[in-house]
């Protein structure tokens, strides 16, 4: 068809608006159609709040509806029709940035888009602008490094169960469990049976001003967490500096 106009990906970071990198501020600023998964309930959602100071009132803004199911007719209906909506614009030879909230290849929404896009029409090329991802911006909360030297890092994403647990810790230095809300009592017991809970973490909206830390887990066994939680827990304890917080804080 032709089409020489680009679906740009652009991570956005973990919340805080400054966190978004220059050359992705520079492309959202050029873009005359900017989309983002709609916000639920009639509410701006997360990625919209963070792009939302550097919005120009000309800007097309184009929320596009991704329900939270894991059923996956659903799913694949909800990604065809919003690339359905973005190709209308890209037909039209405007350029359209779809923002999310972390960076764009780190289990985003993007990935769906995209390839729902380029089932229409494969000549549509995606650019893709790397963001801050939220294991990162946890671990700047802390203050504490990721990994150091030769650590090896292991990132579960959701739903994991203790025998999944169990064998990435295995071979993992540093484990990162996403969307910690639904399994956190089992995580817990789980860091409790493994002498863990003095080297883990739960870190809240990070870089928001939501943002809350608890530390150390010892004396937290039930908490009651929103969808953006996430766990951090350290092999070796080392990292753990005597002089660091302890306790439900915000920084």
């Amino acid at each position: 068809m032709g089409i020489v106009t680009t679906l740009w990906g652009v991570g956005v970071g973990p919340g805080d608006p400054e966190l978004i990198t220059l050359k992705g501020w520079r492309r959202l600023q050029a873009a005359p159609v900017v989309a983002f998964p709609a916000g639920v309930q009639g509410r701006m959602g997360v990625a919209e709040q963070i792009i939302a100071p550097h919005l120009k009132p000309q800007q097309v803004r184009l929320p596009l509806e991704f329900p939270y199911v894991l059923d996956e007719n659903q799913l694949q209906q909800a990604w065809h029709i919003a690339a359905e909506c973005v190709y209308d614009y890209l037909q039209q030879g405007l350029d359209v940035v779809f923002v999310s909230e972390g960076d764009v290849s780190f289990y985003s929404t993007f990935t769906y888009l995209g390839s729902a896009v380029q089932q229409l029409d494969p000549t549509v090329p995606l650019g893709i602008i790397p963001g801050i991802c939220s294991p990162l911006a946890a671990a700047a909360v802390l203050g504490l490094p990721l990994t150091c030297g030769g650590d090896r890092l292991a990132i579960l994403p959701a739903m994991y169960h203790a025998d999944e647990l169990t064998q990435a810790w295995g071979w993992a230095d540093v484990l990162v469990l996403m969307k910690v809300r639904a399994v956190y009592p089992q995580v817990w017991q789980w860091l409790q049976t493994h002498n863990l809970l003095a080297q883990a973490a739960v870190v809240i909206w990070a870089t928001t001003p939501q943002q809350q830390v608890y530390y150390p887990l010892t004396r937290w066994p039930a908490l009651e967490l929103p969808y953006f939680s996430l766990l951090l827990v350290w092999k070796y304890a080392s990292p753990f500096r005597s002089d660091k917080k302890m306790g439900h804080f915000t920084i």
